[in-house]
């Protein structure tokens, strides 16, 4: 008979198997660790999206198009005014017929809150989102020379505005961003409501085309000239 080599023994692949369980107790921990943890993540994210600039006194206040039902924006504008913090509030406004707009809208809101008509100026523009509405209100404080601005909009929306504006607007104009309290936006339990999730992700989806757009600064000069409207008049301002 012939003589047969030694037999190979084949050990079980214990290495493998306690591995494979390591990385699945460590998946399911990690996964109790969010779930257990998700309301203050929730939080975080809603309080970290909203910013507020420390105010001084600027050469205008500008409000923001689309205020809410409840015309937080332009209270927030209103406090702002009779804190000292602007001569001049600008209401900005699309126009929504060819005599008519939320300019005019965001005006009746400051005069009912106390903001005295002649202090009000109306800018009229056909932007179609803030990216645009920025550019027309630089085009409009260059006109006026304007040095400092103090944007109101709504929190949810502060983030994504100031980075707008700060690569919009000319170097040599100071801005910065005050946070007009939402009606329909809590920070702190966003998550809770259905409009309030949709405010926020359609904000991380406007920063993130936002950051495309404006990936190089897009500073206009001051010495552009004025928005042109689509009957090719340039947007009056009403005092």
């Amino acid at each position: 008979m012939k003589g047969r080599g030694p037999r190979r023994i084949e050990r079980p692949q214990y290495g493998g198997i306690i591995s494979s369980l390591v990385s699945l107790v460590f998946a399911l921990v990690l996964c109790a660790v969010v779930y257990l943890a998700r309301y203050p993540i929730l939080r975080f994210a809603g309080e970290g999206w909203v910013i507020d600039d420390p105010i001084e006194p600027a050469d205008a206040i500008l409000v923001l198009s689309d205020d809410n039902f409840y015309g937080d924006r332009a209270t927030r504008a209103t406090q702002l005014y009779r804190q000292g913090m602007g001569p001049v509030v600008v209401a900005s406004g699309r126009r929504l017929r060819p005599y008519a707009g939320i300019a005019e809208l965001m005006e009746h809101d400051l005069v009912e809150r106390g903001v005295p008509k002649d202090k009000i100026l109306r800018l009229a523009h056909d932007a179609d989102n803030t990216k645009e509405e920025a550019q027309a209100l630089a085009r409009f404080s260059a006109q006026r020379k304007w040095r400092s601005v103090i944007v109101v909009t709504s929190n949810y929306h502060t983030r994504r505005a100031r980075y707008i504006f700060s690569r919009v607007f000319p170097a040599a104009t100071l801005v910065r961003v005050s946070s007009a309290p939402d009606g329909d936006f809590d920070p702190e339990r966003w998550w809770q409501k259905r409009i309030s999730i949709k405010k926020l992700t359609r904000e991380w989806a406007g920063m993130l085309v936002a950051l495309w757009e404006l990936r190089e600064k897009d500073r206009l000069s001051l010495t552009i000239p004025a928005v042109v409207g689509p009957s090719g008049a340039k947007p009056q301002a009403i005092v």
